[in-house]
């Protein structure tokens, strides 16, 4: 069976270049997460060029660049961020390393795409905040289960074209199997990994802004637990919050890694959201019990009763419209604004829950 625990998930698309080779050059730093592979596929599909990595571990820079060629092994951050040609820097540190490289990369005048979670403090947000403010550049964050996953974003053209009607509730489940094996040290310290609800509850919180529409929302409750791993006492091995959308939406979620080893993915994530006049189930990863495939969404209104399989089929327009926003300075693929609330919102939601013993 099947033992991937999702660290290493990065999905490949069809090539949609919103650019020439050259007009949009790119680097990958520090690579502590498997999710860096994604975030790069994503961007060089919408047509970027990369051109550096470098990661203070030269096995993993190796290993880089024998699946990405074209990528030069850099001899320290400096030599990326001294680099006039590149535009973005794509950065997987450790969760709580991941705003101070940003800093840095704007500093330099790169615009930042980080792995979430983007922050492990609110101290961290507040400095992005004011960097962004003060430099005009981006500090855009991988929300992967929404923007790279094509039922997530079949769900948000549906909802767009009015299908459900007005969206009134997002419930959400995250459930990622531990692999504890596969983990690095830091992976089970608070400090460096900020929680469950920080880490993988950042997933649910953005799409339920996202979905609903939410300008701004609070956290009702939340909890976490450590219900299965007394060796890593600092690990929530569960978590759930529910929250309230300032337009009256309501979200609640649970992430959780007690994913068994019989299931045939690294988690069975799925999505409902509720509208005035339907509802849609998306099925991420696998159908259990019925296909082994993912990017099910069932789709239910008044006019009856559909399903979607949508695999290859929708795309992933985040990147491209990433790399267009940076040149022209728009905020097509996410507003700043919509990004650092959900990580504001996942820091709060951890901060507050209480803690099951």
């Amino acid at each position: 069976m099947q033992k991937n625990d999702g660290m290493n998930y990065a999905p490949k698309g069809k090539p949609n270049p919103v650019v020439k080779p050259g007009e949009f050059v790119i680097a990958a730093v520090a690579l502590d997460h498997g999710h860096i592979y994604g975030m790069v596929n994503g961007l060089l599909e919408a047509g970027a060029t990369l051109k550096w990595v470098y990661d203070r571990d030269p096995a993993r820079a190796e290993a880089f660049k024998s699946k990405y060629p074209q990528a030069k092994i850099a001899s320290s951050e400096k030599e990326v961020l001294e680099d006039p040609e590149v535009r973005l820097v794509a950065g997987a540190a450790i969760t709580s390393e991941r705003c101070a490289l940003g800093l840095r990369a704007m500093d330099a005048g790169k615009d930042y795409f980080t792995d979430k979670a983007p922050f492990t403090t609110l101290e961290q947000l507040a400095a992005a905040r004011a960097k962004v403010r003060e430099t005009g550049k981006k500090y855009m964050v991988y929300y992967s289960e929404r923007l790279h996953v094509e039922s997530a974003v079949y769900a948000g053209q549906l909802i767009e074209q009015g299908a459900i009607g007005r969206v009134v509730q997002v419930t959400g489940f995250g459930p990622h199997r531990l692999n504890a094996p596969s983990r690095p040290e830091w992976f089970f310290r608070k400090e460096h990994y900020g929680g469950i609800i920080c880490d993988i509850g950042s997933h649910q919180i953005e799409q339920f802004l996202f979905y609903a529409g939410c300008k701004n929302a609070k956290v009702l409750h939340s909890k976490i637990a450590n219900y299965s791993c007394p060796e890593y006492p600092e690990l929530d091995d569960f978590g759930d919050a529910a929250l309230l959308g300032d337009n009256g939406a309501t979200n609640y979620f649970r992430v959780d890694w007690l994913t068994p080893d019989g299931l045939g993915v690294w988690g069975d994530g799925r999505t409902v959201i509720l509208g005035t006049e339907g509802y849609v189930e998306l099925r991420k990863y696998i159908d259990i019990g019925r296909e082994s495939s993912g990017n099910h969404v069932y789709l239910v209104n008044q006019e009856g009763e559909f399903h979607y399989q949508v695999s290859g089929q929708i795309g992933y327009p985040f990147f491209g419209e990433l790399i267009l926003d940076c040149l022209n300075r728009t905020e097509n693929a996410m507003t700043q604004d919509h990004a650092f609330l959900a990580a504001e919102l996942c820091l709060k939601a951890q901060a507050m829950a209480i803690k099951i013993s």
